[in-house]
């Protein structure tokens, strides 16, 4: 009797959660902005006046994109003036620990190189 042997299907990158990483690390703020908000810096003005280069323009378009992959969400408050805040999700949390793994493998290729 013949055993059977098992095959394998050829194995696909993960595409989606592969763009998001080139795409937040492509921006070249997000990981200051992910910085700033685990020190408790969560409001876009505030952002900018704590990091220098920084502009409004910039960091709207790296908030937006963190937004829209589910990275940040977005709070507005019905005050007057408006306040707006960002918060890490919890999606975000999980992605964020795969950037300070990606972060330490870089820090290993470094130290042995």
């Amino acid at each position: 009797m013949k055993t059977q042997e098992k095959k394998y299907s050829r194995k696909s990158p993960p595409e989606r959660s592969a763009r998001m990483v080139e795409t937040i690390y492509g921006c070249k703020w997000s990981l200051t902005v992910f910085q700033l908000l685990s020190n408790g810096i969560n409001r876009p003005g505030e952002m900018v006046r704590n990091v220098e280069g920084l502009t409004t323009k910039v960091l709207n378009e790296c908030l937006r994109k963190n937004t829209q992959f589910g990275i940040l969400e977005r709070v507005s408050y019905n005050e007057v003036p408006p306040r707006v805040e960002y918060r890490v999700t919890p999606f975000g949390t999980k992605f964020i620990r795969i950037l300070d793994e990606l972060e330490k493998l870089q820090e290993d290729i470094e130290a042995s190189g």
